[in-house]
């Protein structure tokens, strides 16, 4: 499997990466250079490239805490509760699943410090870029990947914390420390400006050796993806600069993908959450996992490839042959399983206590219900390593049926048609292509992807209190006291995380604590 190499990035150093590689993907670490000496060469913009893109795949923090994208966006929507082997395993994934997160919350923490190193690993990049030495079109390309990315760290920072400091630059010293916060009409903007320019200048389609890399669908697809929330949230269009990106823009944009992109539908969708979906037609935007080089450190989890989401939603079982040793966390809720039973994807989607052979340990919040898209099965176990740090299935960022409903739910002319597509693929006949419909489509069609929570945050408050308190409801399977199960909103918050308090502490001042905490 092709992975990306882990680099470290501070101040003032920057990890290299080897320069013989036929694959993007497998550039290794040689040694560390000075960043005022290192920016030359294009295999140094390549090496710096790639140490942008290694921050995507971050799951933890070093010291902080560990914080998967898709364990921990699940827990805090109606999908999934916190998990885990008891209480105290579960502590602080629990707080996110009961809406009483903390401003020490460590999860939040980590969160707010991956994304900024994404953040300015771009900067860096993008300051530097025009000393390389190298072909202009070379240095576009990089340019687009490297707004792409920045663009995709500030969508996640901004859609969990709301108010944030927006750094476009490098901080050149202690004077510049103490940042304000920009509004969220200011972040968007400039999330927006990021891919619509980015869209520019990245290629149509990548080579075999460069999969991973981003394409000009990936940003117009994200693109779309961040309207639909930040319209929902703050009933705003986007602005780009001088170009306003509203519903009729990202409707050409997305008809434009669907047509021409040669991206499609698989035809099964399990195959989507399989070693032989991965870059396939289907995947729009992917991040990549693995097991090269097999990793063994605890010390320092995050030097490994593989997909920490998978290990901690696996069943606690022993002695299978098809799972092996997940800690439980996400255990799926039985709201989801009643809103799924009856439709074809479920058996793909949720996986039940009955299908596992060996011994299952029973965890905290136990339901009986496990994620089988993300999991400890068999076919993602790493061929070496510490088995836990090393499962090799991809994050399926942004699928082609996600495109599909978004251009559906933004009004194109061939919504019907699209809609339909997404259902014929499971065996399902047509339904009219209504907002409603539309809308419950995409719980069915994504849930358990990490999506769920921000649709339905962008629905409006009473939407949010509506779907997300989940009092009485217990299934069959369920382990433990009512109280352990029952969860209620914190509309207070928007549903917002908290300022982490060591940033609040940081700023002297200068940054307001989100509302509710």
């Amino acid at each position: 499997m092709k992975t990306l190499y882990k680099t470290f990035s501070i101040i003032i150093l920057i990890a290299l990466m080897s320069s013989c590689s036929d694959d993007f993907l497998d550039l290794k670490p040689l040694d560390q250079e000075v960043s005022t000496s290192f920016y030359k060469t294009e295999d140094q913009a390549m090496q710096a490239l790639v140490s942008i893109y290694d921050v995507l795949g971050y799951q933890e923090t070093p010291g902080v805490s560990w914080a998967p994208f898709i364990v921990i966006s699940d827990i805090l929507s109606d999908d999934s509760y916190a998990g885990g082997s008891d209480a105290n395993d579960g502590q602080d994934e629990n707080e996110f699943n009961t809406f009483t997160i903390p401003t020490t919350s460590i999860i939040a923490h980590a969160i707010w410090l991956k994304n900024y190193t994404g953040i300015y690993r771009a900067n860096l990049l993008l300051e530097r870029i025009e000393e390389v030495d190298a072909a202009d079109e070379f240095k576009k390309r990089l340019i687009a990947e490297s707004k792409f990315l920045r663009a995709y760290f500030y969508f996640e920072q901004a859609a969990y914390f709301e108010n944030i400091p927006l750094l476009i630059n490098t901080l050149s010293g202690p004077s510049e420390y103490k940042q304000p916060q920009a509004t969220p009409e200011q972040v968007y903007n400039q999330i927006a400006l990021d891919l619509n320019e980015a869209i520019t200048d990245l290629p149509a389609s990548v080579t075999p050796a460069e999969a991973g890399r981003i394409t000009k669908w990936a940003a117009q697809a994200l693109l779309a993806r961040v309207y639909l929330f930040y319209n929902g949230v703050y009933g705003k269009d986007l602005v780009a600069g001088s170009n306003t990106i509203n519903k009729a823009v990202l409707v050409d944009y997305l008809d434009e993908l669907i047509a021409t992109s040669g991206h499609d539908l698989f035809e099964n969708y399990q195959d989507n959450f399989k070693l032989v979906g991965e870059y396939g037609k289907e995947s729009v935007f992917e991040i990549s996992y693995g097991d090269t080089p097999p990793w063994w450190d605890w010390g320092y989890v995050r030097g490994g490839e593989g997909n920490l989401s998978a290990q901690m939603q696996g069943p606690r079982v022993a002695n299978s042959t098809n799972w092996n040793r997940g800690w439980s966390f996400g255990t799926v809720s039985q709201k989801l399983v009643d809103d799924l039973k009856n439709d074809p994807r479920y058996q793909y989607t949720v996986l039940t206590q009955e299908e596992l052979d060996g011994v299952l340990t029973v965890g905290y919040q136990h339901t009986g219900y496990f994620s089988k898209k993300y999991s400890s099965d068999a076919e993602h176990w790493g061929g070496s390593g510490q088995f836990e740090l090393n499962r090799t299935c991809n994050h399926r960022v942004i699928r082609f049926s996600d495109v599909l409903l978004m251009a559906a739910e933004l009004g194109s002319a061939n919504a019907q048609q699209y809609l339909d597509r997404v259902r014929a693929r499971v065996g399902l006949g047509s339904v009219p292509a209504t907002p409603d419909n539309i809308y419950k489509e995409r719980r069915l069609e994504l849930s358990l992807e990490g999506i769920r929570y921000f649709d339905v945050l962008r629905k409006g408050l009473a939407y949010a209190t509506q779907e997300l308190t989940v009092t009485g409801v217990r299934g069959p399977n369920y382990v433990g006291e009512q109280q352990l199960f029952d969860v209620t909103f914190n509309a207070a918050t928007k549903g917002f995380l908290p300022i982490p308090q060591t940033e609040m502490d940081l700023s002297g001042g200068a940054f307001v604590q989100n509302q509710g905490y």
